[in-house]
């Protein structure tokens, strides 16, 4: 789980970054971004990244199966009497976040990467229309909504995922407890307002073809 999480919050920032350049002052920054993902040269090492993080995904999500099987045969038999040890919201919805997130990023790979929920417009051979594709996918309230429920969700998830990974990792000491978990937060936070600013902004008429 903790390894396949650094290899996932890497994606996650990466991600992130990319999505941002559509507020460059260039309208086409982020067109000119995806041509050089998608370029010749670039083939071969952005397959290896999708297969890396395919990979990653799946072990990921067999780990969390294999952890929720292990804690039901530790405990087949429920409590007659539960009072659950204080923790946070983030780690007591681990469990349902996850789907969530996973149903999200593959209507969101069908959406704006495969084209199979609406056509794709491209300005030339492998090279989409980046910024008009995703104008017209967020003036959709429906799509901008579950994108930032989503988002939210996957935010949740970082937060403790994060303090998770460290702490598996022996990465974590009493002594700097609190400020890991203040700063898992706070990364989380930023993450939330970096990838849900574009659905608004597009909303809000900030961000146009």
């Amino acid at each position: 789980m903790a390894v396949t999480g650094i290899v996932l919050f890497g994606y996650v920032l990466g991600h992130m970054v990319g999505n941002l350049q559509i507020f460059a002052p260039d309208r086409d920054q982020i067109n000119h971004y995806a041509a050089f993902l998608h370029s010749p040269a670039n083939v071969a090492p952005l397959w290896l990244i999708r297969a890396i993080l395919l990979a990653a995904v799946v072990l990921h999500i067999s780990a969390a199966l294999q952890l929720t099987k292990l804690k039901s045969d530790a405990r087949p038999l429920g409590y007659i009497k539960k009072k659950n040890v204080p923790s946070s919201y983030a780690a007591r919805t681990m469990i349902w976040s996850g789907p969530i997130i996973a149903a999200f990023v593959i209507f969101h790979v069908l959406h704006l990467t495969v084209g199979a929920v609406m056509p794709l417009r491209e300005v030339g051979a492998n090279q989409p229309d980046v910024r008009y594709n995703v104008v017209s996918a967020f003036q959709n309230p429906a799509v901008s909504l579950f994108y930032i429920l989503a988002v939210t969700l996957l935010c949740v998830h970082l937060y403790h995922g994060l303090w998770s990974m460290l702490q598996s990792l022996g990465w974590i000491s009493p002594r700097h407890s609190q400020a890991i978990r203040k700063g898992a937060a706070a990364f989380a936070i930023l993450v939330c307002l970096g990838f849900v600013s574009v659905p608004i902004a597009v909303m809000a008429g900030l961000v146009t073809y």
